[in-house]
C-alpha cells in the first residue's frame, strides 16, 4: 500500500486541520500506513469489551456508511468518488472549498459513472465472519447513504433521492431508478445530504449539511421548490411523497439518530458539545454569518446544542445504545465517532428538562495508530456497535481538494462485550416471518431487531397485524405498546377511534406519538381537536406537552389555536428548553393567515397572567406585527395595545415595538397606532411629531439641524418630515442637503424634500448635484423628476452640461417625458432621441454571448460580490444584504444561468409579481414611479429606482397607472469585462454567504 498525504473522514465531518503556531522545527515524517492485522492491533479498549476487524480493503475502502438488511447483512457505501463529482467543472470556489458547477448531473442511468458503489456482506454460517460479498449497486456519483425498504433501495445520490426496485430480493434492482426528489446540493460533497434511514413513522429522514444548500422538489415536476441553506433535518414519506423540512440549524449534520422513543438527534463539530435533540419544526443555533439566516425572519431565538462540559471539538455520527450486547455503563447514552480524535467515546445522556446535557464516561477505543479514522457508527443485530474507519492519516477538507486521497484503504469493526462469545447463530430472515410472528418481534429486546420488524411491517402493509397490535397496544405498557402504536400506523389501521384512545394511553410516549401522528395529516376532526386541547390541560408529560406545541403549529387556526392558548396557562413550562419558543412559533404561523384570532386569544384578560405569556409571547407578537410592518400589521399593533390589561402588560407589547423599530422611521404609523404608543410610550418626538405637536417639531428640527446629534435619531426625524408636509421643516432640510457628510441622511433628505412644493428645492438640488455620490445623485434625479418645474431644471442642466446625459438612467427620462410639457419634450428628444430599448434580436444576441463567457471560464465569487454591491445590491438581496426595489435573489433559481442573463439583459420581458411599475400623479403636481410596497385606504407606499420608499396619501392621488417597463435598466453588463462577468456570476451562484 502506497503512503499518500492522504485525509478525509472528518473532512466528512465538517472538520478541518487546526491552525497551529509557526512551526519552528521541521515535521517528522507520518508514520506508515498498517496493514489490516496491524491496525488492529494498534486499537485499544477496555478490559471488558473486545474488538473484530470484521471487513477490510481490498473488499471495502473509504467506508461511509453502513447498514443491516431483514436478513441480518450488512450493507456498506463506499464513498470513493469523494471529493468531486464525475463530469462537473468547477467555475469558482469560495475559501470554504463551496463549488459552483457548470451544470447540474443527470439521475442514473443518463448520468455521469462515477466510483461510488454499495456492496453486501453476509455472514452465512452465523460465526460472526462476514463470508460472502456482492455488489449492489456500482458507478454512483457521490452516493452517501441507502435504506431498504418498500420494494427496493433508496439511494441517496445529491442532488437526487433514487429508488431502484428489487421486488424479488436477489441484490440486482429490478431496472433504472425511480427519482424521487432533486435539487440537494452538491457544493461541498463533505456535507451533503447524507444518512438516509427510516423513521418509526415511516418517513425516510436524514441530514443536510451546514455548507450546502437546498431547492427540493418532485423530480421533472413543475412546482416551487422547497428552499433550504445549511444544516438541517429533512424527510420524505414514500407513500404520500411528501418532502418536508423537520427541524432547521444544527451543526455540520453529517449524522443523523432516532433513539428508541423516535428522538431524533445529530452530532456537531464545535466545542463543548456532543450535538442537538431536534424536536418537529425547530428552529436551531448555526453559523449564521457562514451559513446564512434561518428561513423565518420572525422567530427571535433559537434552540441550542445539548449542554456539555468543556470538551474538544466534536463530530457528528453517534448512536445512542439501548441494546444489552454491551456492558451496562454504555446503555442509554452515546457512542460517537471522533476521527479527529482517533477514537470513538461514550457520553452520558443526562435529563435537562425535557431535553438533555451530556458528560463524557471514557473512550471505548482508543488508537496509537493516527491512521485510525473512524466515521460511521451504527448498532447490528446482536447488539454490537460497528464502526466504519475511512482509515486516512489526515483528516482535512483541503487537503482532500488538493487531491490527496487514498482510495484504497477501509475498515469496518465490531465492538462488543468480551463476555460474548462468537458462537455461530442461525442465519434469519425477517421476511419469513408470519405477519403474527412479526408483530411478536417488536418484543425483541434489541432495538435493531423491533426497527427492522416495524419497517417489514410498513413494507407488508398486512391489514392482518391491525388487531394483533391493537390488542398488545390496549394490553401493554412502555416500549411494547409503543412499539405496537407504530406498528399499527405502518400497517395502514391508525385512524381517529384508534386516536382517541390512544389518547389516553398509560403511556406517555404513546400519547405523544399519537399527538404526533395526527399533527402529520396537517388537519383533524372537530372531535380529535377538542380532545387535544383537553389533553393539553391535563397533560402531566412535558415531552408530551412539547409535542402538543409541535402538532399544533401544523394544523389549522381554528384547530391549533385552542390547544396554544391552553398551554400558554401551563406556568410549569416556562423555563423549559424548548415549549417557551415551541409555542411562540406555532402562534407565528398564523399571524398572517389568521390575524383575526391570534388576536382574539387576547380577549381574555386572565391569559394575559401567565408566565408564557408575560415573558415569552408578548414582546415577540407585538415584534412580529411591528417588524413586518404592513398597514394591516400595524393596525394589530394598535389592537393589541388597546388590549392590554395593565400598564406592566403594555410595557412588554412597547418594548417589543421598539425592537423591531430599531433603526427605522416611525414615519407612516396609523394614527390609532400612534395615540395607543403615546399613551405608554412617554413624551416621545416620533410620536409627537406624527400628531403635529408644536414642541414635537420643535425638538426634532432642533435634532435635525444639528450635525453633532444621533445619525439614526436625525435619520427618523427626517423622514417623518417626508410624512407629516411641515413647511417649517424645509429650510432645516435644505441646510442638511448641503451640510452633512452622512449619505444616508442626504438620501432621506431628499426623499423627504419631495413632499413639498417649494421652487428652492429645485434649485438647491441641482447647485448640489456634482458634490453628491452616486447614490445620491440618483435619489436627487428622482426628487427632480417628481415635479414638472424641476424637471426643466435638470434636463436644461444636462443641456448646458452640468450634468452629464449618461448618467440618468432611461427610466427617469421616461418619468420625465410623462409631464406632458412641450420644453420637456424638446430637450429629452435632444439629448436622448428614441426612447425604445434594444431589439428582441439584440438582446437574444446580447444573452448568447454572456452564457459562452460564463460557461468557459473560472470566476471570483468575492471578486464578483464586490460588482454585485456596486452594481446590482442598491435593489436587489442577497443573503440579507442589498435594497428590496427588486425581488430578493436569494430563493431565486440563481443555477439557471441562461434565465438570470435574460432577466439581466431584458429585465421587462418578465417582471415578477409584485414588482410592476406604477407610475402615480398627484393633485399637488408630483409625478412619482416605483414598485408598490403597500397600500390601504388610507396611504400608498411606492418604491423608487433610488430604494427610497414614498409614502402617499390617498386623497392626494390624481391618477394612478401601471407602467410596462421594470425600473431596472437596461445594459447592466455592458460595460464589465467578460472576466468580471464570469466573477459576478460566481457570486450570483453562490448558494451561501461568503465570509470575507
Amino acid at each position: 500500500m502506497k503512503l499518500p498525504a492522504a485525509i478525509l473522514a472528518g473532512a466528512l465531518a465538517g472538520l478541518s486541520l487546526a491552525q497551529g503556531a509557526d512551526v519552528k522545527a521541521p515535521v517528522p515524517p507520518p508514520p506508515p500506513a498498517k496493514a489490516p492485522a496491524e491496525a488492529l492491533k494498534a486499537l485499544q479498549v477496555p478490559d471488558d469489551l473486545r474488538l473484530d476487524q470484521v471487513l477490510a480493503e481490498p473488499i471495502v475502502a473509504q467506508p461511509i456508511f453502513a447498514n443491516f438488511d431483514e436478513r441480518g447483512r450488512m450493507w456498506v457505501a463506499q464513498y470513493l468518488q469523494y471529493p468531486f463529482p464525475a463530469g462537473l467543472k468547477i467555475l469558482s470556489e469560495d475559501k470554504f472549498l463551496r463549488a459552483v458547477y457548470d451544470k447540474v448531473p443527470l439521475p442514473p442511468p443518463h448520468h455521469v459513472p462515477g466510483r461510488d458503489k454499495i456492496t453486501v456482506h453476509e455472514d452465512t454460517d452465523g460465526d460472526g465472519v462476514f463470508d460472502r460479498h456482492k455488489t449492489f449497486l456500482e458507478g454512483l456519483n457521490i452516493a452517501t447513504s441507502f435504506a431498504q425498504g418498500r420494494g427496493g433501495v433508496w439511494v441517496l445520490n445529491p442532488p437526487y433521492l433514487l429508488f431502484y426496485p428489487d421486488k424479488n430480493h436477489d441484490d440486482v434492482p429490478d431496472g433504472d431508478p425511480e427519482v424521487h426528489l432533486e435539487g440537494f446540493g452538491l457544493e461541498d460533497t463533505h456535507s451533503c445530504a447524507n444518512n438516509l434511514q427510516w423513521g418509526p413513522d415511516g418517513w425516510l429522514y436524514a441530514c443536510q449539511g451546514s455548507t450546502v444548500s437546498g431547492h427540493v422538489k418532485h423530480y421533472g415536476v413543475n412546482e416551487p421548490p422547497v428552499h433550504s441553506i445549511g444544516q438541517l433535518i429533512w424527510r420524505y414519506h414514500p407513500e404520500t411523497r411528501k418532502y418536508e423540512i423537520y427541524a432547521e440549524g444544527g451543526g455540520n449534520a453529517f449524522g443523523l439518530e432516532i433513539d428508541n422513543k423516535g428522538r431524533v438527534y445529530s452530532g456537531h463539530n464545535g466545542g463543548d458539545t456532543r450535538g442537538f435533540h431536534y424536536v418537529q419544526g425547530g428552529y436551531y443555533q448555526k453559523g449564521f454569518g457562514k451559513h446564512g439566516s434561518l428561513s423565518n425572519p420572525y422567530t427571535f431565538g433559537y434552540f441550542q446544542a445539548m449542554k456539555h462540559p468543556t470538551v474538544p471539538r466534536f463530530t457528528h455520527a453517534f448512536v445512542r445504545y439501548e441494546d444489552t450486547a454491551l456492558p451496562e455503563r454504555y446503555r442509554g447514552n452515546l457512542l460517537a465517532v471522533h476521527p479527529l480524535g482517533s477514537h470513538v467515546v461514550a457520553s452520558a445522556l443526562l435529563p435537562d428538562r425535557s431535553s438533555y446535557q451530556t458528560k463524557d464516561i471514557d473512550k471505548p477505543i482508543t488508537s496509537t495508530d493516527p491512521w485510525f479514522r473512524p466515521v460511521n457508527i451504527t448498532v447490528g443485530p446482536d447488539g454490537a456497535a460497528y464502526v466504519s474507519d475511512m482509515y486516512e492519516i489526515q483528516i482535512a477538507h483541503l487537503r482532500h481538494h488538493e487531491g490527496m486521497v487514498d482510495r484504497s484503504n477501509g475498515r469496518i469493526y465490531r465492538l462488543r462485550s468480551k463476555e460474548t462469545a462468537l458462537a455461530a447463530s442461525k442465519p434469519f430472515d425477517l421476511e419469513r416471518l408470519t405477519t403474527a410472528e412479526l408483530v411478536d418481534h417488536l418484543s425483541h429486546p434489541n432495538r435493531w431487531h423491533r426497527s427492522a420488524a416495524l419497517r417489514v411491517l410498513g413494507d407488508r402493509k398486512d391489514r392482518e397485524a391491525i388487531p394483533l397490535l391493537l390488542r398488545r397496544l390496549d394490553a401493554s405498557t412502555g416500549q411494547d405498546a409503543l412499539e405496537a402504536l407504530w406498528g399499527v400506523n405502518l400497517s395502514g389501521g391508525f385512524n381517529d377511534a384508534v386516536a382517541l384512545h390512544t389518547l389516553g394511553h398509560a403511556d406517555p410516549y404513546v400519547r405523544l406519538w399519537t399527538v404526533r401522528l395526527l399533527g402529520d395529516a396537517k388537519q383533524v376532526s372537530a372531535t380529535i381537536a377538542a380532545r387535544l386541547a383537553a389533553m393539553a390541560e391535563k397533560e402531566t408529560n412535558l415531552e408530551a406537552r412539547v409535542q402538543l406545541a409541535c402538532s399544533a403549529r401544523r394544523l389549522p387556526a381554528a384547530e391549533g389555536l385552542p390547544i396554544v392558548r391552553t398551554l400558554l396557562t401551563r406556568d410549569e413550562d416556562t423555563g423549559d428548553i424548548f415549549q417557551p419558543l415551541l409555542l411562540w412559533w406555532a402562534i407565528e404561523s398564523w399571524c398572517d393567515s389568521d390575524r383575526d384570532k391570534v388576536a382574539a386569544l387576547f380577549d381574555v384578560p386572565s391569559l394575559w397572567r401567565h408566565s408564557l405569556v408575560r415573558d415569552h409571547l408578548l414582546h415577540r407578537v407585538m415584534r412580529r406585527y411591528a417588524q413586518a410592518g404592513t398597514r394591516k400589521d400595524l393596525a394589530t399593533c394598535a389592537r393589541l395595545l388597546k388590549q392590554a390589561p395593565d400598564a406592566a402588560a403594555a410595557k412588554a407589547l412597547v418594548r417589543g415595538f421598539e425592537e423591531a423599530y430599531q433603526g427605522r422611521s416611525l414615519g407612516g404609523l396609523p394614527e390609532d397606532l400612534t395615540e395607543a404608543l403615546a399613551r405608554f410610550g412617554g413624551d416621545s418626538v416620533p410620536l409627537g411629531l406624527r400628531q403635529n405637536k408644536p414642541e414635537a417639531v420643535t425638538k426634532a428640527l432642533a435634532v435635525v439641524a444639528n450635525d453633532s446629534a444621533d445619525s439614526s435619531e436625525r435619520l427618523q426625524y427626517v423622514t417623518i418630515f417626508g410624512q407629516v408636509n411641515q413647511p417649517r421643516s424645509v429650510p432645516v432640510l435644505l441646510e442638511v442637503l448641503q451640510s452633512t457628510r452622512d449619505d444616508n441622511l442626504r438620501l432621506a433628505t431628499l426623499t423627504a424634500l419631495q413632499q413639498y412644493n417649494e421652487p428652492k428645492i429645485g434649485t438647491t438640488a441641482i447647485a448640489l448635484y456634482p458634490r453628491f455620490s452616486d447614490d445620491a445623485r440618483s435619489a436627487a434625479q428622482t426628487l427632480l423628476a417628481s415635479r414638472k418645474a424641476w424637471a426643466i431644471l435638470l434636463l436644461e442642466a444636462v443641456d448646458r452640461g452640468a450634468i452629464d446625459r449618461a448618467s440618468v438612467p432611461a427610466d427617469v427620462v421616461r418619468q420625465l417625458t410623462a409631464h406632458r410639457d412641450d420644453r420637456i419634450a424638446q430637450l429629452v428628444s435632444k439629448h436622448w432621441g428614441n426612447l425604445q430599448g434594444a431589439t428582441t434580436a439584440d438582446m437574444k444576441a446580447q444573452i448568447d454571448k454572456l452564457e459562452g463567457v460564463v460557461r468557459t471560464g473560472n470566476g471570483s465569487p468575492y471578486a464578483g460580490k464586490v460588482l454585485f454591491k456596486n452594481t446590482c445590491a442598491k435593489c436587489h438581496k442577497l443573503f440579507d444584504q442589498g435594497g428590496q426595489v427588486g425581488p430578493d435573489l436569494t430563493t431565486y433559481q440563481r443555477t439557471d444561468v441562461a434565465n438570470m442573463l435574460v432577466n439581466v439583459v431584458n429585465p421587462s420581458a418578465e417582471i415578477r409579481e409584485g414588482f410592476e411599475t406604477l407610475a402615480v400623479a398627484t393633485n399637488d403636481g408630483r409625478l412619482l414611479t416605483g414598485t408598490l410596497v403597500e397600500k390601504d385606504n388610507q396611504i400608498l407606499v411606492l418604491r423608487g429606482a433610488d430604494g427610497q420608499n414614498v409614502t402617499i396619501r390617498q386623497d392626494q392621488i390624481d391618477e394612478m397607472a401601471p407602467q410596462k417597463k421594470s425600473l431596472m435598466p437596461e445594459g447592466l453588463l455592458k460595460d464589465l469585462t467578460e472576466q468580471q462577468v464570469r466573477d459576478l456570476f460566481a457570486y450570483l451562484r453562490s448558494t451561501q454567504p461568503l465570509a470575507d
